[in-house]
């Protein structure tokens, strides 16, 4: 795990400077992560490392389709999910979305666009009913990196509160 902390802690300094996860980076992750599972448990803790990154790849990849959350963000929580006991898969996803959600809430707040984004949430339901699919949530000439957050903060505080017991 404290492999994985370095890593994250990498990635962070890439996504809050430059926007962006590097691929390079989530390869070393993920294969730091088989490797740590051949260390534990063979070729199945392998296997289990790698059904792990991809259930939780898995999970994300409907937001990623809407474009509220980057592919980075998604590799990144994947590579970093297989780190853990299957038990705690789940666990460390809604950790790392919920601290997602409480940094979104205070940058709306500091902001003031709290009502703003409400609308454009009621807005992108509505079309998505009027037109029975799912659109890209951040309409053209909207800036992702000033309207979202970066995720790579959020999963390495949901990693040191796993370490430190919090779940």
């Amino acid at each position: 795990m404290a492999v994985l902390c370095a890593l994250l802690a990498a990635a962070c300094g890439y996504d809050y400077r430059c926007g962006r996860i590097p691929n390079g980076l989530i390869v070393l992750t993920a294969a730091m992560g088989i490797m740590a599972g051949l260390r534990r448990g063979g070729p199945p803790g392998m296997l289990s490392y790698a059904g792990e990154a991809v259930f939780a790849a898995a999970v994300l990849y409907p937001f990623f389709k809407i474009g509220s959350v980057g592919a980075g963000d998604v590799k990144l929580l994947g590579a970093a999910a297989g780190y853990f006991p299957s038990e705690k898969v789940l666990i460390f996803l809604f950790f790392s979305l919920l601290i997602a959600a409480v940094l979104s809430l205070l940058k709306m707040w500091k902001q003031n666009s709290f009502g703003r984004r409400l609308e454009r949430l009621r807005e992108y339901f509505s079309e998505a009913v009027q037109n029975g699919s799912w659109q890209l949530y951040l309409k053209k000439g909207q800036n992702a990196k000033a309207e979202g957050i970066c995720l790579s903060g959020p999963v390495l505080v949901s990693v040191l509160l796993y370490l430190g017991g919090a779940y």
